[in-house]
């Protein structure tokens, strides 16, 4: 079965939107925990305008199930990574102002950082994942750097996936392909929803996890949120 990492920055972007502490952050990691998540993503930005530096910190302690910090490895991330040691940092190359990301590392021009970074973290027992388009250079790029998994981005497959689901998967499958030849462990995330993930996850090979976030909130609000999270695990079920 692939993992459902259940990514809870829009809990927080409802929370800032009226200040307060409604939707309560913290009971939203244990809510979907308690629902079958079997780990928890947060994606903090310097700007703070969803998950905040604090709520990451507060989040470690409070969840037994996996936890996964998403960002730009700025040096105030990567302290705050230092600090909390989550279960799996995954690096991802999005702008300050990015209003979500958008693009995978380029691993080969990037080859040196990234593997100071993994280097970093592996030291302090963390393990990495890096944030990818499917592109399999890229893909064999990111095992030079070291790190343990490679997160694909998935938002060219979500567009496509209604009007040619065979067209959308093919890349992903090369990149996937890649991945397992070169003994990387295998991520997604972004766009991926109810109507589209079962197909991607039943033809990518070695798929370990899934991390959605925007998504899977907003089908919470018409079928509920605990509901939600089991059609996403019948979905990425083997059986």
């Amino acid at each position: 079965m692939t993992k459902l990492s259940v990514n809870i920055n829009k809990f927080a972007t409802l929370r800032n939107a009226r200040g307060g502490n409604t939707p309560d952050v913290l009971q939203a990691a244990i809510d979907c925990e308690k629902f079958g998540a079997q780990g928890i993503t947060v994606h903090p930005r310097p700007d703070e305008r969803h998950i905040r530096y604090q709520d990451a910190r507060n989040i470690k302690p409070i969840i037994t199930t996996e936890f996964n910090i998403e960002g730009n490895p700025i040096p105030s991330f990567v302290q705050l990574v230092l600090e909390i040691r989550p279960d799996q940092v995954t690096l991802v190359p999005d702008a300050h102002d990015a209003i979500t990301s958008n693009a995978g590392w380029d691993t080969k021009r990037y080859t040196r950082e990234l593997r100071e970074w993994v280097s970093l973290f592996r030291k302090a027992g963390i393990r990495t994942s890096l944030f990818v388009d499917p592109d399999p250079d890229m893909v064999r790029a990111a095992a030079i750097t070291g790190a343990d998994r490679v997160e694909l981005y998935t938002e060219s497959y979500a567009r496509m996936y209604e009007s040619n689901r065979e067209k959308a998967i093919e890349p992903y499958v090369v990149a996937a392909e890649a991945a397992t030849a070169c003994s990387l462990g295998l991520n997604a995330g972004h766009d991926l929803n109810l109507n589209n993930i079962e197909y991607f996850q039943k033809n990518i090979g070695g798929l370990l996890e899934v991390s959605i976030g925007h998504a899977l909130l907003c089908e919470s609000i018409y079928l509920g949120l605990e509901n939600t999270i089991q059609l996403y695990l019948r979905h990425l079920s083997n059986f």
